[in-house]
């Protein structure tokens, strides 16, 4: 059973910056692509973040190009979404999804998501 645990996640002001970061149990993280996914109060689901398996491809929404950076450290097990410069649009339940097949914002293709952590940045 291949569980994932978010953490990381709390209250920020405009400008600050946050690290989430995903931790993968019960199989090699180095077989899966990750994603970050976030959804706010009243909103759809959405992509903001991804990274392959071998570290050597990311893909950002174009809301967060240049301010986050996803990362992935397979030896530990985990992925990770620095966040700097951070905005209260980014206010939102951040989600890790993992998948062997996945990639980018096709929600439906990742097999396995984490719970989630709350981001909210205050003006």
């Amino acid at each position: 059973q291949v569980q994932l645990v978010e953490s990381g996640g709390g209250t920020v002001q405009a400008g600050g910056s946050l690290r989430l970061s995903c931790a993968v149990s019960g199989s090699m993280i180095s077989r899966y692509n990750v994603a970050w996914f976030r959804q706010a109060p009243g909103k759809e689901r959405e992509f903001v973040a991804a990274i392959n398996w071998f570290a050597s491809s990311t893909n950002y929404v174009d809301s967060v190009e240049g301010r986050f950076t996803i990362s992935r450290d397979n030896a530990k097990n985990t992925v990770y979404l620095q966040m700097n410069s951070l905005k209260p649009e980014d206010t939102a339940v951040y989600y890790c999804a993992a998948g062997p097949y996945a990639w980018g914002p096709a929600a439906e293709k990742y097999d396995y998501w984490g719970q989630g952590t709350q981001v909210t940045v205050s003006s």
